[in-house]
């Protein structure tokens, strides 16, 4: 059985005292994550305390991005040992945006899944298409494209076995539009067929303006098995109700 999971992807906001008011709201909705895994990626600076808030509510905290490397002369990276030092659970690598605006290619973004998954972090690899390639009908190519860098990897194996997917179509990211419950479970179902011997296993997440009003249509989707949300993971209320979505969404294995 597949766990539903629910990740906010806070990107680039927050303070001290937002990080505060909503991981307090966050954890006082308790009773909306039974059956669910539950995460939030805050900016590094607000990752310490993120955990303080966090810590014994069962709720998870993550990392938007990680270096490929271990440690070294590299000014400005932070490591995935770092990272786990604060107890960190997931980390987000390949976002449309680390793609798109700092040039991470599929090669290096493997390299970081690797680094995360060295010291036992849980890594959400993402992947999909530009509005341009999906109505060029290329959306399975790209797709197929930024899998395949993981998949032909000597450790391809080992790295699968602890990874999430996020399909996140570049286009339906802080527009206002989504895919179809329909468009998204295509592309889901395409994913997990390439996957192979661990598709069964391996949690597969919709990321592309998620919101209460939606989530439910699209959790109910046999290959969708959660969110990752951008926007409304900063509004408590609406975090918990896509979170609430996930709950009563029905069973898969």
């Amino acid at each position: 059985m597949r766990k539903p999971l629910v990740v906010g992807n806070w990107k680039m906001h927050g303070s001290r005292e937002m990080a505060k008011t909503l991981c307090a709201g966050i954890r006082a909705a308790g009773d909306a994550y039974i059956g669910v895994e539950v995460a939030v990626c805050p900016p590094y600076v607000l990752l310490p305390q993120v955990a303080d808030s966090l810590r014994g509510s069962g709720i998870a905290w993550g990392a938007q991005d990680v270096s490929e490397h271990s440690a070294g002369a590299y000014t400005g990276e932070v490591s995935a040992g770092m990272l786990k030092d604060f107890d960190t659970r997931f980390v987000i690598v390949g976002h449309s945006e680390r793609r798109a605006l700092y040039g991470d290619t599929d090669v290096l973004t493997v390299g970081k899944l690797r680094q995360a998954a060295t010291v036992g972090l849980v890594p959400i690899l993402c992947v999909g298409e530009t509005l341009e390639e999906r109505r060029a009908g290329s959306t399975e190519a790209v797709v197929a494209r930024q899998l395949d860098a993981l998949l032909g990897a000597a450790d391809a194996a080992q790295l699968l076995s602890s990874l999430v997917i996020a399909y996140e179509p570049v286009w339906a990211i802080g527009t206002g539009e989504t895919a179809t419950p329909d468009q998204a479970q295509a592309v889901h179902a395409f994913i997990r067929a390439r996957l192979g011997a661990t598709a069964a296993d391996t949690r597969l997440l919709y990321g592309g303006s998620v919101k209460p009003g939606n989530a439910g249509e699209l959790f109910a989707m046999p290959d969708i098995d959660g969110g990752l949300i951008g926007g409304a993971a900063l509004k408590c209320e609406e975090f918990v109700a896509i979170c609430h979505a996930a709950r009563t969404r029905p069973g898969r294995s």
